[in-house]
């Protein structure tokens, strides 16, 4: 026969509903477990009591012992129940002045750095106090002045790991990420470059990541300024396969700045188009996916890019292929790309490989099904080009039209189609003009 003990309700913690293991009393006398109250103060950002919901005069936690001597007790009584006995000790808490201190001390004397950036490393494992006490210790600074100052050699110091993990594993705020824009992005810029050149692959995941986010804030005429290794190293990134996490925040930053018009150019003449086209091939993650369109239809807005994606072998097959088959925004994308290539760079040859890989007939199974109405009309807009480019070759485009018109019929069911320039279906036309 089983027993159920029942957990005195004073021995629980008011948020978790657990027995506390490390009782602290706050400004309004109401007790608390140290996880669960340091997690609403310092993660959520709470300002009030959870049970009065009054507003607190500090975030000061102190122990409660004449609780913790009973829960300790209490837990000794029916420890063959199970129970296991609490730290006859209470957790001594991070404090500002500490870091400080570490801090200063890795200053004055570099020999120390590694031995001090370890430890803070330890305390930001530890809970979310400490999290909150690195982050108003000026310690954000000094971490990017560490990596900041890395010497291009033909290693990353351990140093410089040890910064990177963690800034891998706090929160910045806009503020801070903005202070760094503007006051070196193009030196930090400079040093995360060197840790994706040489650095472990943790490092370079980490320097991806730090970087997209300083990214997100910075100025757009500063983005448009980057250098081309930065979409070098992108690339090589995107080749290793590093963890499916870093591709996508890799694919991120990628997207944040091809938005500008020259980078554009830079990511086509580094081989950008490619890998991406590679990726897509073999990757079925939606949100992956998403992205890689999303930057190729940037760079397809160049000439180069434009060049790029009809050069390699299964671009036009793999952009159609995601269309229905990722999510409306990847269909919409594809959409798009497709549409610059015939809008700007459409040929003979390339005309003629839409119909032969599918392409026709995909995007004349969009028209027939429930679909975004402005991705329709881009669509009927790309047919209308593509059948107006039959009566520019009609020679060479002869199979085509055939194909075409084929196409056409077999998926909108009607009797009679015309894939003329002139007249692509009546209605279509009349639809695509509107």
């Amino acid at each position: 026969m089983e027993f159920e003990i029942e957990v005195p309700s004073q021995f629980l913690c008011p948020i978790s509903m657990q027995p506390m293991k490390d009782p602290v009393t706050i400004s309004t006398g109401i007790t608390y477990d140290r996880e669960s109250i340091e997690r609403w103060l310092f993660t959520s950002k709470k300002t009030t009591c959870p049970v009065t919901k009054q507003p607190l005069s500090g975030s000061d936690l102190i122990p409660n012992h004449t609780v913790r001597r009973l829960i300790q007790s209490w837990c000794t009584v029916n420890s063959h129940y199970g129970f296991d006995l609490i730290p006859t000790t209470p957790k001594k808490p991070v404090v500002k002045s500490q870091i400080i201190k570490l801090i200063n001390d890795a200053k004055r004397h570099p020999q120390n750095q590694i031995k001090c950036l370890r430890r803070l490393k330890s305390i930001a494992q530890v809970n979310d106090r400490g999290k909150m006490c690195i982050e108003d210790s000026g310690l954000f600074e000094f971490l990017i002045m560490v990596i900041s100052n890395e010497k291009e050699t033909g290693f990353v110091t351990e140093v410089c790991e040890e910064a990177l993990t963690i800034l891998h594993r706090l929160q910045f705020t806009d503020f801070m990420l903005q202070k760094i824009a503007m006051d070196n992005v193009f030196r930090l810029l400079k040093s995360l470059l060197h840790v994706m050149r040489t650095g472990t692959m943790q490092s370079r995941s980490h320097a991806v990541a730090l970087l997209r986010s300083v990214i997100k804030v910075t100025d757009p005429a500063l983005i448009a300024g980057v250098k081309p290794e930065l979409f070098d190293q992108m690339v090589r990134i995107l080749k290793d396969h590093v963890s499916l996490q870093t591709i996508k925040t890799a694919l991120e930053l990628v997207v944040e700045i091809v938005t500008c018009g020259r980078n554009r150019v830079k990511a086509a003449e580094s081989g950008m188009v490619f890998v991406l086209i590679d990726l897509l091939i073999g990757t079925s993650d939606r949100r992956a996916c998403e992205l890689m369109l999303v930057a190729l239809e940037q760079i397809c807005r160049c000439a180069e890019g434009r060049a790029k994606l009809v050069e390699h072998a299964a671009g036009l097959a793999v952009v159609s292929k995601k269309i229905l088959r990722v999510s409306n925004v990847g269909s919409d994308r594809a959409v798009r790309i497709l549409g610059l290539i015939c809008r700007f760079s459409a040929s003979c040859g390339v005309l003629h490989e839409m119909v032969e890989v599918g392409v026709v007939s995909k995007l004349c199974l969009m028209i027939q099904i429930d679909f975004c109405e402005r991705t329709k009309e881009r669509v009927k807009q790309i047919l209308i080009l593509h059948s107006r480019a039959t009566d520019i070759w009609p020679e060479q485009l002869a199979v085509t039209r055939g194909k075409l018109a084929e196409a056409w019929e077999q998926l909108s069911g009607q009797a009679t189609v015309v894939v003329s320039g002139k007249q692509l279906g009546k209605q279509t036309e009349q639809q695509a003009v509107t």
